[in-house]
C-alpha cells in the first residue's frame, strides 16, 4: 500500500506509500512557484519495488551497485527527475503519472543513471554527499525541510542561505545531456531493451519549448532538449537489434498498477471513479476504485473489491497491505494484523511492510504482541536505518516493556536523523548510564554520543 501519512489534506495512502510516518515532507518556496506549497516524499512498498525492478538491470549495466543508489519519489505533479548528493535519484510522481508505458520511465532512469555514472554535477556532489534526501530536495527547490520523525509530528529544520532554484542547481550542459543519452542507450542495449521509451519521453517534452518559462516543467529547464539529441536517439533506434522488443508482461502490469495507485491516492475519488469506471474490470481499475472507496471511508464497497483481487492473486503482498490498511484505519485493528503479516511475509525484503506490521501490532495495545513488533522493527531497520518513524516505534515498544535503556537508544537514533544533537546527547547519555559498560548496548550509546557531538560541533 501507500503506507505513509501525507502532509496533504486528508490524503492517506496505504501504509506503504505513507501511512506510518514513512512520509517526509519539504515545504517549498521557489521562484518557479507562484505560491509556497508543500512537497513530500512518497513511500510505498509496491511502487518502490516497481521502480527498483525497472532500475536494477540499468544500474548493473552501468557498473553501479544497485543497493548503493537511493531512489526517492517526490510528491509533485510536475514532470521532473534528477540526481543529486552522489547516488540519489529523485523521481516526481508527475513524471510517473504522465508516462504511458514502463519503457518511458526506464528511459528516464537510464538517462539519469548516465549522469550518475559520469559523475556530473561534481561541483556539488561532494558538498552534499552526506546530505539527507530531505535537505537536498529543500535546497534544490529552496525553502525549509520538514523531517517527519513520525507521521503526525514533524521536526522543522530551516535551511539558511538564499534559495536556489532547480534550474540553477541542476542545469546540465548540452554536452552532458548528449553523453547521458548515449550512456542511457548503451545501458538499455546491454539489457536488451528498446530505446523507444527514451524517444517517446522526448516527445512528451516536445511541447515544453512553446510554453513560457513559468509554465515549463522543471525537467525541461534543467535538461535542455535539442534537435541533435532527438536525432541521435532516432538514429540509434534505427540500428539497434532491440528496438522492436516489446515490454515484458510483468512491466506492463506493474506500470498500469503504479499509475492507478498513484492517481487513486493523489486525485479526488470522484475523478478516480470517472477514470476507472465499473465497466472496466481490469486489475488496475478495481484496485483504483478500492482505494477511492477507502479514501471515502466506504468500507462496504472497498473490501469486496480488494477481496476479489486477493482471491485472484492470493500471493500479492500489496493487495493484502491495502486490505490491512482499510481495516486498520476503520477501527478493525485485530482483523488487520493477519493481512499485514501476510504482506510482510510475501515481500520479506520490504522494510516498509515490516514497519507497517509493527505499527499495527503496537496499536493493538496487547503486551503479548510487543515482541513481534520489536522483531519486525529490527528487521525493518536492518534494511533501512534512515527511517525515523521506525526508531520512534521501536522506542515506544521498548518503553512499554519497561526497557528504558533500549528505548533511549532508539530515541537517540531518531534524534540524530532529525538533526537534533541535544536530544541525541540526552538519550545517548541516559542509555550509557543504564547499560553495563562494554556491553553491546553501551557501545551503541557511545556511537550515538560521538555522532551527536560531531553534529553539535558543525
Amino acid at each position: 500500500m501507500i503506507g505513509f501519512d501525507l502532509f496533504l489534506k486528508n490524503i492517506r495512502l496505504p501504509v506503504s506509500i505513507a501511512l506510518f510516518g514513512c512520509l517526509l515532507a519539504a515545504v517549498v518556496s521557489s521562484p518557479r512557484y507562484a505560491e509556497a506549497r508543500e512537497l513530500s516524499f512518497i513511500r510505498d512498498a509496491e511502487i518502490e519495488n516497481t521502480i527498483r525492478t525497472y532500475a536494477m538491470p540499468v544500474f548493473l549495466a552501468a557498473g553501479l551497485e544497485p543497493t548503493a543508489i537511493n531512489i526517492y519519489l517526490v510528491n509533485d505533479n510536475s514532470l521532473n527527475a534528477f540526481v543529486a548528493g552522489g547516488q540519489k535519484l529523485f523521481l516526481n510522481t508527475g513524471l510517473l503519472a504522465r508516462s504511458t508505458n514502463a519503457s518511458q520511465v526506464i528511459g528516464v532512469i537510464a538517462h539519469e543513471t548516465g549522469h550518475i555514472a559520469a559523475g556530473d554535477l561534481s561541483r556539488i556532489r561532494d558538498a552534499m554527499q552526506a546530505s539527507s534526501a530531505q535537505a537536498i530536495l529543500a535546497y534544490i527547490l529552496g525553502g525549509a525541510a520538514i523531517i517527519g520523525g513520525r507521521g503526525d509530528v514533524g521536526g522543522a529544520i530551516i535551511l539558511g542561505g538564499q534559495a536556489v532554484g532547480t534550474r540553477n542547481f541542476l542545469h546540465y550542459s548540452r554536452t552532458q545531456e548528449g553523453a547521458a543519452d548515449v550512456a542511457a542507450m548503451k545501458f538499455l542495449e546491454a539489457t536488451k531493451q528498446s530505446s523507444k521509451g527514451l524517444r517517446e519521453f522526448f516527445e512528451i517534452l516536445g511541447d515544453q519549448e512553446f510554453k513560457s518559462a513559468a509554465r515549463q516543467d522543471p525537467y525541461y529547464q534543467s535538461h535542455p532538449l535539442t534537435r541533435e539529441r532527438i536525432l541521435a536517439v532516432e538514429e540509434f533506434i534505427s540500428k539497434s537489434a532491440y528496438s522492436n522488443v516489446p515490454e515484458s508482461a510483468d512491466f506492463v502490469s506493474r506500470h498500469s498498477r503504479m499509475k492507478a495507485k498513484l492517481r487513486a491516492f493523489l486525485d479526488s475519488p470522484t475523478y478516480t471513479f470517472r477514470r476507472y469506471g465499473k465497466a472496466d474490470t481490469s486489475v488496475e481499475s478495481r484496485y483504483a476504485r478500492a482505494i477511492a472507496y477507502y479514501r471515502q471511508a466506504d468500507i462496504d464497497n472497498a473490501l469486496p473489491l480488494i477481496d476479489g483481487l486477493i482471491a485472484e492473486q492470493p500471493d500479492d503482498p500489496y493487495f493484502h497491505e491495502l486490505k490491512g490498511q482499510i481495516l486498520f484505519e476503520n477501527g478493525h485493528n485485530v482483523e488487520a494484523i493477519p493481512e499485514y503479516r501476510k504482506a510482510s511475509a510475501l515481500d520479506a525484503d520490504s522494510a516498509l511492510l515490516h514497519a507497517e506490521l509493527a505499527r499495527v501490532l503496537i496499536e493493538a495495545n496487547d503486551p503479548a504482541l510487543l515482541g513481534e513488533a520489536i522483531e519486525n522493527l529490527i528487521t525493518a531497520l536492518s534494511q533501512d536505518r534512515t527511517d525515523g518513524s521506525s526508531w520512534r516505534q521501536l522506542a515506544i515498544a521498548y518503553g512499554r516493556q519497561d526497557k528504558t535503556a533500549e528505548s533511549s537508544l532508539a530515541l537517540g537514533e531518531e534524534a540524530l536523523l532529525q538533526g537534533n544533537a541535544q536530544n541525541a546527547l540526552y538519550h545517548g547519555g541516559r542509555a550509557e548510564k543504564l547499560l553495563p559498560e562494554g556491553s553491546r548496548g553501551w557501545l551503541h550509546a557511545q556511537d550515538i554520543l560521538v555522532a551527536a557531538r560531531n553534529l553539535k560541533g558543525k
